[in-house]
């Protein structure tokens, strides 16, 4: 009877010393490896995907919030932008905010790109921070000033857009807090990799047992199931939906990263994988280009604009009218146009594209300002193929590429990615032995994953593990931690269970 009784389903006794079911090796190596980096990493992709989410929605919420400032009474004829500048330049006012007590440099000039929008005159200001200018918003029909406010880099986003951007890159910590993001953005893609590995083990393991209930669990949440069951069902489920927009955001991301991202560029520019600028130099023989807006101004690298010294800032403002007139003649074919004056003398202007939407627009011209010659050109259309895939990456990234349909799927990954991190922590509290109250969450996967791997699987796991490190030192070095500090654990819980069993033995041989 006692024999039948220890056997029995539920026995508190038997599930404690039910043994592991055997996995394969790389299996149980992608399970630990998914639930640590889940466990310790979680909190930081959660946070990166509510901003994220919060991020993908802000342009329409810039359009409420600065409506005003945005906007302007429709009308079929404007003013030239010699006037427009004008009355930017009496409402900042001689000397104020400039250096030195000389009148605030013009730094760039965005004329209303369709009737109904305001154009954006924009200065320098030392008050702000890094790629951000202080923008006054002008009506470009009555030259009317309809606002004044800080805008930050070529996507040209207004205070609350740029503060849910902080938020989301650095949590408003600077540089140190850009290690979250960089630590968050690395491990997506690790986690998600991991999971769509265990996710094919299982459907493969569902499709040879003919177990049809388990592979639809793992295409859709199976709502019926209750617990541990239906939780993990939603994960599965809506992991391999987001997979894809998952790792592509994580991809994305190492690139603005401090650590990663600054190794991508390297590496793009020992390969010459650079993207073309456009060069001021007017001696006809190359020289500097043009300080053209970082590819990820806006959401992450950043670069101060340049300021015009003291000569240049007192170009006429009838010079805009020109150049624009000239570089529509060249390539310059749409309403989102930025024009930069020469950052100091003996340089060119500069008109460029600013269209992030598809089809992408960023060429750009240089113009000598007192021949109004074109001294360079720079067409995406000639980019190399890199380059333009970079361009398209980081705006799909932002959710520019293709407007509200960009926006919405990237708020539906993000919430999804949210939603699986969260699920994460309910199947590990579910998982907690319901027979040991001082056991608040389920054990961690076995171990044992190298010591039953073949000698090549040890050596790829190594060599991939010493490359990502190499490419991506903060998530090296957090992979590093995680494994002392697992083997410590291993070595510190082994060291239990053999005084466990000494203790166990002594009353036997006592007897």
């Amino acid at each position: 009877m006692r024999g039948r009784r220890l056997h029995r389903r539920g026995d508190p006794r038997v599930s404690s010393a039910r043994p592991t079911p055997r996995r394969g090796w790389f299996a149980q190596l992608l399970m630990r490896l998914h639930f640590f980096a889940g466990v310790f990493v979680g909190p930081f992709i959660l946070i990166a995907a509510l901003s994220g989410a919060l991020y993908a929605l802000t342009p329409q919420i810039e359009q409420l919030v600065y409506d005003r400032e945005l906007h302007a009474p429709t009308v079929d004829e404007v003013l030239p932008l010699a006037e427009q500048i004008e009355a930017a330049d009496a409402y900042i006012g001689d000397g104020a905010d400039g250096a030195d007590g000389a009148a605030p440099a013009i730094v760039a000039v965005r004329p209303a790109p369709e009737p109904g929008d305001t154009t954006r005159v924009m200065y320098a200001d030392a008050g702000l921070g890094e790629s951000t200018t202080r923008a006054v918003f002008v009506d470009p029909a009555t030259a009317e000033v309809r606002g004044d406010l800080p805008v930050y880099g070529t996507s040209g986003s207004l205070p609350f857009r740029t503060w849910v951007s902080d938020l989301h890159r650095s949590l408003h910590l600077g540089d140190a807090g850009r290690l979250y993001s960089e630590l968050a953005a690395s491990w997506l893609g690790v986690v998600a990799l991991a999971g769509a590995g265990l996710w094919a083990t299982r459907y493969l393991r569902a499709r040879s047992a003919k177990r049809a209930s388990q592979q639809r669990e793992l295409l859709r949440p199976n709502l019926a199931a209750t617990g541990f069951v239906r939780t993990r069902s939603l994960h599965a489920s809506t992991g391999i939906w987001v997979l894809a927009g998952a790792l592509f955001l994580s991809v994305t991301g190492i690139t603005w990263s401090q650590y990663g991202g600054a190794n991508f560029s390297e590496l793009r520019a020992a390969v010459g994988w650079t993207t073309p600028s456009v060069s001021t130099s007017l001696d006809g023989v190359g020289g500097p280009a043009a300080d053209e807006h970082d590819e990820h101004t806006g959401h992450g690298h950043s670069h101060g604009a340049p300021t015009p010294s003291a000569d240049v800032a007192a170009l006429s403002p009838r010079a805009y009218d020109s150049v624009l007139s000239v570089a529509r003649e060249v390539n310059v074919n749409t309403g989102l146009v930025e024009i930069r004056p020469p950052a100091e003398p003996g340089t060119a202007w500069v008109v460029q594209e600013i269209q992030r939407s598809f089809p992408t627009e960023v060429d750009a011209v240089a113009i000598d300002g007192a021949t109004m010659q074109v001294v360079d050109r720079v067409d995406f259309a000639e980019f190399g193929p890199v380059a333009k895939l970079s361009r398209w990456g980081i705006d799909l990234h932002m959710g520019s590429m293709f407007g509200l349909a960009n926006q919405l799927v990237l708020f539906a990954v993000a919430v999804g990615i949210a939603a699986m991190v969260v699920w994460g922590y309910v199947m590990w509290w579910q998982r907690r032995p319901k027979h040991d109250p001082s056991r608040r969450v389920g054990a961690s996967p076995p171990r044992g994953a190298f010591r039953r791997a073949p000698w090549w699987g040890v050596l790829l796991v190594l060599a991939g593990a010493a490359a990502v490190g190499v490419f991506l030192p903060l998530m090296g070095a957090s992979l590093a931690a995680f494994l002392l500090v697992d083997l410590a654990v291993g070595v510190v819980g082994r060291r239990r269970r053999g005084r466990g069993r000494e203790r166990s033995r002594t009353p036997h041989l006592q007897r």
